[in-house]
């Protein structure tokens, strides 16, 4: 477990330690990579090593296995992920300007006007957000996707921000050019 009362800017792998890219924005760039559906898991996971740690290449291969959980576990907050992930709630791109907002809030500055802010600082913040469009939008996901009644208020906000509440698909590109061509087909 690392040290979640510090704010690590290198990991040790191995026995050796090395430089990691820790500001929020890598950390963003690095789980869009790892959500990236156009890429192969193994493909994705190299991106995301590379970006993740400055010298990936000197890392030994042995110790790569090491240096991917010491990633994933860094990105969960210093946490080990434990048990099945649950329901797919928040999309960081899709809900990019409400996160902002809220955290800006939080923060009480734009954070990404700051030339670093660690991603546990980021993390932190985006913790302490209360009320606020971030937390209505994964309210009315979470209310939907466990079957519960929508509040009146709930109600209305998502009949008015539909394309905004509902998580879009992600789509390979192969899958996008067969919706295309099947589009063409039907005269749309």
């Amino acid at each position: 477990m690392m040290d979640r009362w510090s704010l690590p800017e290198r990991l040790e792998i191995g026995s050796r330690d090395y430089a990691i890219n820790a500001d929020f924005r890598d950390v963003l760039e690095i789980i869009r990579w790892l959500n990236d559906p156009d890429e192969n898991e193994r493909a994705r996971l190299y991106v995301a090593l590379c970006l993740f740690y400055d010298g990936f290449e000197a890392i030994p291969a042995e110790d790569r296995q090491e240096a991917a959980e010491k990633m994933m576990e860094f990105i969960a907050g210093g946490k080990k992920e434990d048990g099945p992930p649950g329901p797919r709630l928040l999309d960081w791109e899709q809900d990019q300007g409400r996160i902002v907002a809220d955290v800006n809030k939080v923060a009480g500055c734009e954070i990404r006007a700051l030339p670093f802010v660690h991603w546990w600082t980021f993390l932190a913040w985006f913790g302490s957000i209360g009320e606020g469009q971030l937390s209505a939008v994964v309210g009315i996901r979470d209310k939907l996707h466990r079957g519960k009644k929508l509040e009146p208020w709930e109600r209305d906000y998502y009949r008015q921000h539909k394309a905004d509440v509902d998580l879009k698909p992600r789509y390979t590109a192969e899958e996008l050019a067969e919706q295309e061509r099947l589009k063409k087909l039907l005269g749309e």
